[in-house]
């Protein structure tokens, strides 16, 4: 990997902490950052792109929304149907760009579109027998969000599926405090100093609002969800898939 690539964008010191943002440093090492700060992160793809195979219908649309640059639907190209068309939204410009080059990169050559989006003002989908939710919904303003999962599921085919994937708060105060005591040393493993960890955690702090798993799925079910289960769990990240 370049250095270039590296995520390096909190390893200085900051006078002031500002928002996290998806700004054109951030995409630029969003393939190391992700990899290095969720856990599993390549393994919870591969399932994805299991699952995905499962739902996904020919003649009917993908759904990746927060597809950043591209990774999921580039795992999930080699395996769901021919005549399945992609749609990737985000609220980030350079993401888009980074999303476009690399599905040209690694020779996608289904249809696709990305759209630049908002996902706090709500998402129109259309003939979706699968739409993503990849870490992406804990950035979606609460009280926007079980809105927008209404409007998801009006989208959805009948038997199509919504995967989820988000960082969560533990169902008890004492589980919540190891878990994250024990996410940060997976941190530190990946190579975040304690000045990054702690940088980053500030820079999130009023971006990234995470949800207990049970608060999560208890809204799935709500927008009228008829199948919901967790396919994914290490300490607070969670993988839902649910069925309409």
């Amino acid at each position: 990997m370049a250095a270039a690539d590296i995520d390096l964008v909190f390893a200085q010191p900051l006078s002031r902490v500002s928002d996290f943002k998806f700004s054109r440093d951030v995409a630029n090492v969003f393939d190391d950052m992700v990899t290095r700060s969720v856990p599993f992160y390549v393994e919870m793809q591969r399932m994805i792109g299991e699952l995905a195979g499962d739902f996904a219908v020919a003649g009917s649309n993908v759904y990746d929304l927060g597809c950043a640059t591209g990774t999921t639907l580039i795992e999930l190209d080699p395996l769901v149907p021919p005549g399945v068309r992609f749609v990737g939204v985000d609220n980030s410009q350079d993401m888009l760009d980074k999303c476009r080059a690399k599905l040209v990169e690694h020779g996608v050559k289904r249809d696709f579109d990305l759209q630049y989006s908002d996902l706090n003002q709500g998402c129109r989908v259309e003939n979706a027998s699968l739409v993503l939710l990849i870490l992406t919904l804990q950035f979606v303003r609460p009280l926007q969000r079980e809105r927008l999962l209404q409007d998801l599921h009006r989208g959805m085919n009948d038997n199509g599926a919504l995967i989820l994937v988000e960082k969560v708060i533990g169902e008890d105060s004492l589980f919540n405090r190891l878990f994250i005591e024990h996410y940060y040393d997976f941190k530190r493993r990946s190579g975040y100093s304690d000045l990054e960890i702690t940088q980053k955690r500030e820079a999130l702090e009023n971006v990234l609002v995470p949800y207990r798993l049970l608060e999560n799925r208890e809204m799935l079910l709500r927008t009228g969800f008829r199948h919901v289960d967790v396919f994914f769990k290490w300490y607070n990240f969670t993988g839902i898939i649910a069925v309409k």
